[in-house]
């Protein structure tokens, strides 16, 4: 069977423009938001571990991303393959199958955890996951004590991350992650009609550099910073998570806990920081403790 092309990430649309100046008739191009069933293969069985509603682009990348977030692998070489279904029983629905094969000698993932197929909407995340306990059994203590970054590089990753945002330009309605080093040079940059999404693909990016534990990066997302964001960015050790709106109560807690800093708020030249002022050079005034505990830092 041929490999199929590659679903567009935008769809032609028609719309009626209302104005003062009347109506208007126009094209207009929409993020295409479709199911993606991503599939474990190992040892000739496969099994579905995940439905999400994704803007079609870097589906491997998402995979991948989602499975190391999961902790159903750890590194690249772990991975065989990952790309289209192409079985032809399946027909056009393989358009939205990306399968995983793991390299011989991986150990078997818990597929009891797995068999719950479990169902993520492009706006919520892995709906039901277990919460900070269970994930303290995967992550062995806090992520790396990271980078120091200036007030001034941080002020420019939101510019950076728009200027990067193709798709966003043309339909007006995807979420963006961004990878910066610490003196926030770009590295790599995905957008989607999910937030968490649009980082699944920035991790599965990474995961294929071999970057991965990302110690000395930021991240930096369009929206807000919810749980899902901050688990997978824990997960990765990324020390420093940016966001443009506020984060979650449960992300302020995961931060806490993981000793990450969260940005929220991170417009312009200001923003705040919820927690970790110790990484964001200046934050903390002289002789206040390196951590603060339910602590909101404003820039001025």
């Amino acid at each position: 069977m041929r490999p199929r092309a590659a679903k567009p990430s935008q769809t032609g649309a028609r719309v009626w423009r209302v104005s003062p100046d009347g109506v208007e008739e126009r094209p207009d191009h929409l993020a295409t938001e479709e199911p993606l069933e991503i599939r474990l293969v190992q040892e000739g069985r496969r099994r579905t571990v995940a439905v999400t509603m994704r803007t079609p682009g870097a589906d491997a990348e998402l995979a991948l991303g989602f499975l190391f977030a999961e902790g159903v692998i750890a590194a690249r070489e772990q991975v065989r393959r990952a790309a289209p279904c192409l079985d032809p029983k399946e027909g056009d629905a393989c358009d939205n199958i990306l399968e995983v094969e793991l390299a011989d000698g991986v150990p078997a993932p818990e597929l009891a955890g797995l068999d719950r197929h479990f169902f993520a909407t492009s706006a919520c995340g892995v709906c039901g996951k277990a919460g900070l306990e269970a994930l303290k059994l995967r992550v062995s203590g806090p992520v790396s004590a990271g980078p120091e970054v200036s007030p001034g590089v941080l002020a420019t990753l939101p510019v950076k991350l728009r200027e990067a945002q193709g798709l966003f330009d043309v339909t007006g309605g995807l979420h963006a992650a961004g990878l910066f080093d610490a003196a926030g040079r770009l590295l790599a940059a995905r957008e989607d009609v999910g937030r968490h999404n649009a980082l699944d693909k920035l991790m599965g990016w990474a995961l294929l550099q071999g970057l991965l534990p990302l110690a000395g990066h930021v991240v930096m997302v369009s929206g807000r910073s919810s749980y899902e964001i901050l688990q997978k960015c824990m997960v990765a050790g990324v020390p420093i998570v940016c966001a443009v709106s506020a984060p979650s109560s449960l992300a302020v807690d995961l931060a806490e806990r993981f000793g990450m800093t969260l940005v929220g708020f991170l417009r312009g030249d200001r923003f705040n920081v919820y927690s970790g002022p110790e990484r964001i050079a200046g934050a903390l005034p002289p002789g206040s403790p390196r951590r603060r505990q339910r602590s909101v830092l404003r820039t001025v």
